[in-house]
């Protein structure tokens, strides 16, 4: 069985998530994804981000790396040598993409400026992914994912009301612009083997986080009317919220997530709570008389949650054709036996950290068994084979060149 991307050659230069999980991607579907990285300037990934094996920090020991980079083939090369980046460019004349994840005008003043990059093969597809894009008054502006979700309005909209806004867990904007990156690089792809042209993508960050708070933008512009913290209030849906469960020994904290969508299916709410007195009162059989006394309907409901397992509650809910859900645990999620029956978690061997848990695209094509089939490499792992494999280095010319400082 071939997979979809084999054959195509993919240059990385980036790090953290933004960029390189787009490259995860390809890689996981039979692209060769070359991470071209430094050991002189190391991927906060790498550097910076727990857990590291055994809780010491080192390059090889980065379970972040690892997970993120899954597939691909890490070479070194320090950029600030101009042989290094004459390197780049021949790796890039062998290959269809370059994903990059830099400020704006970075790979530039390093001598890998698009018209150098097109000098060396001039249909390649070209994907930049950074905060704010490549052009406008702010393209320089430094940041984070923290910092773009605050940018793009999630960060009001977080919260209780009249309370302190509340940041995303992670860099959630860099996980939304991902799948736009890929997406952008396969149509690039589709239209150079139409066409025989190249692309330049110029992926905003910022700008593919506004498509997920659209509902308030519309809100904005047809009303007038900013939307605002509501903590778990839904505009539709009530009750809606999350709710305590019985504790046990294995779930010493456990929660049901429970929404409620119509005045169809209040009454099997109540039914599914063993027909309480209250449920049956005229004034909350309307949507309009339930959001009156949101607050005191979830009293009510976490005073029946709390006497059940979560199990218990879900599966009595749910047999009432109710929407309704567990709170999981990160650790349960490796157990679910959904993600299981969908192979969603791979194991690999890491020769530092030992067998790694990794994540499958969480779509599945019909006539392609599907990566990632390795865990992320080790810094430079595979300089020497891909110098000698893709560039045709001899033995003579690496040993010159690494005495030279170019594999750094």
């Amino acid at each position: 069985m071939t997979a979809p991307l084999a054959g195509v050659r993919v240059v990385e230069l980036g790090w953290a998530a933004a960029g390189p999980l787009v490259g995860t991607y390809l890689a996981a579907h039979g692209a060769d994804v070359i991470h071209v990285e430094s050991a002189t300037v190391l991927d906060p990934f790498r550097s910076t981000y727990p857990p590291f094996k055994d809780n010491r920090p080192s390059p090889d020991g980065a379970a972040m790396f690892s997970f993120y980079n899954a597939g691909k083939r890490s070479v070194t090369l320090d950029l600030k040598n101009p042989r290094a980046v004459a390197l780049v460019l021949r790796l890039v004349a062998a290959s269809d993409v370059l994903i990059e994840s830099f400020p704006a005008g970075t790979l530039a003043r390093r001598g890998l400026s698009r018209e150098a990059l097109r000098a060396a093969r001039d249909d390649l597809v070209i994907l930049s992914s950074c905060n704010q894009g490549q052009t406008g008054p702010h393209a320089q502006h430094p940041g984070y994912g923290s910092q773009l979700t605050a940018l793009a309005g999630f960060t009001a909209l977080l919260g209780e009301p009249g309370a302190t806004p509340a940041i995303l867990y992670g860099p959630y904007i860099d996980y939304i612009a991902v799948g736009y990156g890929v997406v952008a690089i396969l149509a690039a792809l589709e239209r150079r083997a139409r066409t025989g042209r190249g692309c330049d993508i110029d992926l905003s960050q910022y700008e593919a986080g506004l498509q997920f708070v659209a509902p308030a933008l519309l809100e904005r512009a047809a009303n007038g009317a900013t939307p605002a913290r509501a903590g778990n209030r839904d505009r539709v849906a009530v009750p809606h919220g999350v709710y305590p469960s019985r504790a046990t020994a294995a779930q010493p904290d456990a929660w049901v997530a429970l929404s409620v969508w119509s005045d169809e299916e209040w009454p099997r709410l109540g039914e599914a709570m063993g027909d309480p007195p209250w449920a049956r009162e005229p004034a909350l059989a309307a949507a309009a008389g339930r959001r009156e006394r949101e607050a005191w309907l979830d009293e009510r409901i976490s005073e029946w949650t709390r006497t059940l397992t979560r199990e218990d509650a879900v599966a009595r809910l749910r047999a009432r054709g109710l929407r309704a859900a567990p709170v999981a645990s990160i650790g349960e999620l490796f157990a679910d036996p959904q993600l299981l029956h969908r192979r969603a978690w791979r194991t690999a061997a890491h020769p530092v950290i030992g067998d790694v848990r990794l994540m499958a695209a969480p779509f599945v094509l019909s006539e392609d068994e599907q990566g990632p089939q390795r865990a992320g490499p080790l810094l430079g792992q595979h300089t020497a084979e891909v110098m000698r494999d893709v560039l045709r280095l001899d033995g003579a010319e690496y040993a010159a060149l690494e005495a030279q400082g170019v594999f750094r």
